[in-house]
């Protein structure tokens, strides 16, 4: 067994990772990262074209400000991972990383038992070891190293490292297909010169209708300009909105569901009569202002020229998080022939490309699965039984306050709960969690946490169809008030009540230094 003097171990070095591990850094955490640098998803995961979906100013920490965070222009990936390496460096995060240091088991040595849901969940801190995990430190099985731990904070996120692939009858899989196919997991990792070469000059099928099979439709299509250029096909099961900017009506869209006025109209877990008779008095609001967004998003875009509009309203992708924003240059390579689309909800292999439900068939010579990761998997690798069966509750994986699995002891979850800014909604909950391993506010019960949980899992249900995603964009400012007022800090975090109502929130507004717990 390796001697490490440390508490706590954080898995992953992406964005929540760092995030933990500056907030318990009076822990000295260890902080375990499989790659040679930190960055997550946007190191390993991310196209050569790959940017933000907000303005930077959305996408900071809150004590860390962009030097240019007034620009308004969506950051590259390339800038991200620059910005993420200033902070790591600015706050000394990095004297806590161990690079090329895979987790690969975690084995429960400690005593609670919390598989009847019941009881008290106990303290983070016990003094004794809880976990033991075992590292892998190069390619070799021989070198794995294991070490003791009272505490782990799990930053692997739901994306990169393992792909969803569909599953396909026999004789209809890549296996019968002549040309070539790949994941975006394998397409992010080519250099320019071997992306360029795969699709130039190619039929190219992509797989997908969300950000990264949007990114990847583009990147196609510039690599086949001219005469001898050949066309990309979005083969699409399921419709999406997308936004070209964010701005609807000459209103800027904050207005619209990022404003605590704006969200008052939206269903919120653990409310009070009066509010939820007040929400259900004003939920025809709610569908007034999805319409005046479709109606803005159909003049704007060629969205019926294409057969492109979603059947769903677009609240239902605001409230999972899949709203994407559309490079500028999308619909200008449709309208030169460059990006095609294909709408189906099944396919599978032929010997020279994709045959669908509807008996047509699509000839290609690459085919690109933008088809997503599956997070559940990658914790299934390195949790022991009985805990992964405790990963599934209603189809969502149950986390208190986005943050402890009440099944799972001595153990924290950062990065599984999406919103419009993860950045934010990761950090505020890694400051929530450093207070509560300090002992500055107890859980509830095991029993009353799991009720939390799928009061919360209800309200997503009646809100999105797409309720597995885990999103909270719509009601994250009484999310976060929640944990404001668990840490003894004012929920109400702006100047004045105009701004209080009406101005977006943002990471700034839960500085550490507006508050008097320090």
């Amino acid at each position: 067994m390796a001697t490490i003097s440390s508490k706590i171990a954080i898995i992953g070095a992406g964005i929540s990772g760092i995030a933990a591990a500056k907030q318990l850094a009076k822990y000295e955490p260890v902080v375990f990262e499989a790659t040679d640098s930190i960055g997550g998803v946007w190191k390993h995961a991310s196209f050569r074209s790959t940017k933000l979906q907000t303005p930077r100013c959305d996408y900071e920490f809150s004590d860390f400000p962009w030097p240019n965070r007034d620009d308004s222009s969506f950051p590259s990936y390339a800038e991200i991972i620059d910005y993420l390496d200033s902070y790591t460096t600015h706050f000394d995060v990095l004297k806590f990383v161990k690079f090329r240091s895979k987790v690969v088991e975690l084995r429960y040595i400690g005593d609670g038992d919390h598989r009847e849901g019941q009881g008290e969940y106990g303290r983070l801190l016990t003094g004794r070891p809880a976990w033991e995990v075992a590292v892998q430190t190069n390619d070799d099985f021989d070198s794995i190293e294991r070490y003791t731990f009272e505490f782990v904070v799990v930053c692997i996120g739901k994306y990169g490292d393992v792909a969803k692939v569909p599953s396909f009858p026999a004789k209809k899989g890549p296996e019968v297909f002549k040309g070539k196919v790949l994941h975006t997991l394998d397409y992010c990792k080519l250099n320019k010169e071997e992306a360029s070469s795969l699709v130039k000059g190619k039929r190219v099928a992509v797989v997908g209708y969300k950000k990264s099979a949007i990114d990847l439709a583009v990147e196609c299509a510039q690599a086949n300009q001219g005469m001898d250029g050949k066309a990309c096909t979005m083969v699409i099961r399921t419709l999406h909105w997308t936004v070209p900017h964010y701005s609807v009506w000459g209103l800027p869209f904050y207005l619209f569901y990022s404003t605590r006025s704006s969200q008052f109209i939206h269903e919120r877990p653990h409310q009070n009569t009066l509010r939820a008779l007040t929400c259900l008095f004003l939920s025809p609001m709610r569908g007034v202002v999805s319409k005046i967004i479709e109606s803005y998003l159909l003049w704007k875009l060629p969205y019926e020229k294409y057969g492109l509009k979603p059947e769903h309203p677009f609240v239902e992708d605001y409230a999972s998080c899949q709203m994407a924003i559309l490079p500028e240059n999308f619909f200008t390579e449709a309208d030169e022939g460059r990006i095609k689309f294909k709408k189906a909800s099944k396919w599978w292999f032929y010997e020279n490309g994709l045959q669908f439900d509807d008996n047509s068939k699509l000839e290609a010579d690459v085919v690109i699965c933008a088809t997503g990761y599956d997070g559940k998997k990658k914790l299934e690798s390195i949790l022991p039984q009985p805990f992964t069966s405790f990963l599934d509750y209603n189809g969502v994986m149950p986390l208190y306050k986005s943050t402890i699995n009440p099944m799972i002891p001595n153990m924290a979850f950062i990065g599984y709960i999406e919103s419009v800014s993860n950045l934010q909604t990761a950090e505020l909950r890694c400051k929530w969690l450093a207070r509560l391993v300090d002992d500055r506010f107890k859980l509830p019960s095991v029993e009353n946490m799991l009720g939390h949980v799928e009061r919360e899992v209800e309200v997503m249900k009646r809100t999105t169809r797409f309720y597995k995603r885990q999103c909270i964009s719509t009601y994250i400012i009484n999310h976060n008030d929640e944990l404001c007022e668990e840490m003894g800090w004012n929920s109400w975090r702006k100047k004045s009540w105009f701004s209080e109502a009406f101005s977006p929130y943002t990471s700034q507004d839960y500085d550490d230094d507006n508050n008097n717990d320090n």
